[in-house]
């Protein structure tokens, strides 16, 4: 980087030469520069904290690659001015246990560490986990307990993360045997080297529009429809080269697998969708339930378009569909998948529907 500004000084300021060349790039001061530019945020927000009348919070626990369960905390509060400030307040490591109290403590700990009063905490979003929301020993009933003693007035909003709900709602559709054996495919293909070299060879030999296949993680669950869609555009060569390695392909080439990868592949990428509208920063609660309301209101449009053989919403669908004949294809069977999706998403969106009127009077006052 040094090296790289030094001859750019060259050609654009060469008088400031000496000046790009005094700048230390050591490990310490690279070091301290960036706790102090950590310590100038936190003071910002001390300063803005003292200014809120309201704010929330929104805790995960989660483990990262050395199984260290690691704690984050983010604030979003609001001033009278109906400024909105939105930080992570807190990331903690977490090398024992993980219970509702030792996550109660750390929570309790930042919260105190900003000099923010329990009364003007108005909402709180956890993960879901039973360490989580549980109603005695878990962080939710701890945090609603210390309002109790602190005689905090107002009440205490408790949420499910949003896109975690959204998350698991598609657990619902109940197609692991698919999502599996396209796992086991790409895993074939990608777990050994020499595998995975001669496959992209092949796709270029094709003359394939695409390089290579991804890889699927649990956690990240925007990689399922990634993983399907290319596994379904790459059908024929997946199974074109799985044969020259002695692989039996007959259930990747069944009417009734290619016609239920087809429909996980498009209501995968209709979920993932959804689940890019609910992200981001400066998200506010209301556009985010607007999301969810409208997607229930399709599955129900595309449930009924399904019942009479009319995939339109659904490309990889009607692509099956034309090479097959249309009495085999399931419209009936993935229509009831649809139905259940739209009564999982009711029902853990119960207690969304719940504040509806609190929602609509903030979007149209």
């Amino acid at each position: 980087m040094k090296k790289c500004m030094m001859k750019v000084c060259d050609l654009v300021c060469p008088e400031k030469k000496q000046a790009f060349s005094n700048v230390s790039l050591s490990r310490n001061t690279v070091a301290d520069r960036t706790c102090d530019l950590a310590t100038n945020l936190y003071d910002q927000l001390m300063e803005k904290g003292k200014d809120f009348v309201a704010f929330s919070l929104a805790v995960d626990e989660s483990c990262d690659a050395s199984d260290t369960a690691q704690l984050s905390v983010f604030i979003r509060g609001v001033d009278s001015n109906l400024c909105v400030t939105e930080e992570l307040l807190g990331f903690k490591s977490m090398h024992g246990t993980t219970t509702g109290k030792e996550i109660f403590e750390e929570v309790s700990k930042c919260v105190t560490e900003i000099k923010l009063p329990w009364d003007k905490l108005v909402g709180l979003t956890t993960d879901g986990a039973p360490a989580m929301c549980g109603k005695k020993s878990g962080l939710v009933g701890m945090v609603q307990e210390k309002m109790r003693e602190e005689n905090c007035a107002g009440e205490l909003t408790v949420y499910h993360c949003i896109i975690h709900q959204e998350a698991l709602c598609a657990k619902a559709l109940k197609m692991e045997h698919v999502m599996t054996t396209v796992t086991q495919v790409v895993n074939f293909i990608r777990a050994k080297g020499l595998n995975h070299r001669q496959f992209k060879s092949f796709l270029e030999e094709c003359g394939s529009e695409y390089a290579d296949v991804p890889y699927h993680t649990e956690v990240r669950w925007l990689s399922r429809g990634k993983v399907l869609n290319r596994c379904f555009e790459l059908r024929e060569e997946i199974c074109q080269f799985l044969e020259t390695k002695g692989k039996d392909t007959a259930e990747l080439r069944e009417q009734k697998f290619l016609c239920e990868l087809a429909f996980l592949c498009d209501i995968s990428s209709h979920l993932d969708a959804l689940n890019l509208q609910l992200q981001g920063r400066g998200r506010i609660i209301t556009d985010m339930y607007a999301a969810v309301r409208a997607f229930k209101t399709k599955l129900c449009l595309w449930e009924n378009q399904m019942l009479q053989g009319n995939p339109c919403h659904f490309p990889c669908c009607q692509s099956i569909k034309a090479q097959i004949s249309t009495a085999v294809f399931p419209c009936a069977q993935f229509a009831e998948k649809l139905s259940v999706l739209a009564a999982e998403f009711s029902q853990r969106f119960a207690d969304f529907d719940a504040q509806k009127c609190k929602f609509e009077l903030l979007s149209n006052p």
